[in-house]
């Protein structure tokens, strides 16, 4: 099944678009492989009460954005997806620019000697905040989902407020313009899996991710992301029969064909060794070191 990606988004970065009374977006200077055209900042609410999620990296120019997009109003919350690196550095300068708190559901779980050198080690919430719980203003709610898979602290937030029914902030687990990056160990197909059957049996009809343009009626979208991971899977199993005896790198060129961007290949690799983790957990492969074999 092939995807619906939304490739078009011509907001320019450092301009503020109003997507609906209370919904903001400001996109960072950040464009790459992996962020698109750049890391989406969603500005909730307005007034006395402000909710920024997901300030970005390390960006002035950014901040700067940010606070002109909020002029006149007060930053109240600081919200968090997910500790990666292009999500959550920039927390510090705007919680030293407001006065803000930040909300999120932990430091970044895996250590960077554990794999873990992709995370933003810095962030450590004010509040932390876990599946379920809410954090709310007179003027609106947002209730946290944990959505592991992309990262091992990733939230999902549900908006409650004013016209704004049905609307989920689904940050990088999935994203309008692309599939996600999926990389243990921080990183976890079974829970990726898990995590997109979760938000798949709401009732959202609309998703704000991390990167890429706004995602209308969701729920083919999503339905086409899940079946693209279940042939992916069967493609890695079908290629490790074949080969007998592989490395997740090795399995790259057979199952993603030799058109593959080469800056895409490390973050293939790994996604290939998500399958195969869960593959292996499932007892349809067993592993020896860095070597796979079917079972």
């Amino acid at each position: 099944m092939s995807i619906p990606f939304l490739k078009d988004d011509p907001l320019p970065p450092g301009e503020a678009q109003v997507l609906a009374p209370g919904i903001r977006r400001v996109i960072c200077g950040n464009p790459g492989p992996f962020t698109y055209r750049g890391t989406n900042t969603w500005i909730i609410g307005h007034g006395s009460s402000v909710a920024v999620l997901d300030p970005g990296p390390e960006d002035a120019a950014h901040l700067a954005a940010i606070l002109r997009a909020t002029e006149g109003e007060r930053i109240s919350h600081i919200l968090v997806s997910h500790t990666h690196r292009d999500h959550s550095p920039g927390v510090a300068a705007l919680k030293a620019a407001t006065g803000a708190r930040s909300y999120g559901f932990g430091p970044h779980m895996t250590p960077p000697e554990q794999g873990g050198e992709g995370g933003d080690h810095s962030f450590h919430p004010d509040v932390t905040i876990a599946d379920g719980a809410t954090v709310e203003t007179d003027h609106w709610r947002v209730t946290a989902l944990h959505t592991p898979g992309h990262c091992a602290n990733h939230l999902c937030f549900g908006l409650e407020a004013d016209d704004s029914e049905g609307v989920l902030f689904s940050a990088d687990h999935v994203m309008s313009w692309s599939t996600s990056v999926v990389s243990p160990p921080d990183g976890d197909m079974a829970a990726y899996m898990a995590s997109l059957a979760r938000i798949a049996a709401r009732d959202d009809r609309l998703y704000l991710p991390g990167h890429g343009p706004p995602l209308p009626e969701p729920a083919p979208f999503v339905a086409a992301l899940a079946a693209h991971r279940r042939e992916r899977e069967a493609m890695v199993l079908d290629a490790l029969r074949a080969a007998r005896r592989a490395t997740a790198r090795e399995l790259v060129p057979p199952v993603y064909g030799p058109t593959l961007d080469e800056r895409l290949l490390p973050a293939a690799a790994r996604s290939l060794l998500a399958h195969l983790i869960k593959l292996a957990a499932e007892g349809a492969a067993m592993r020896d070191g860095e070597h796979w074999e079917a079972r």
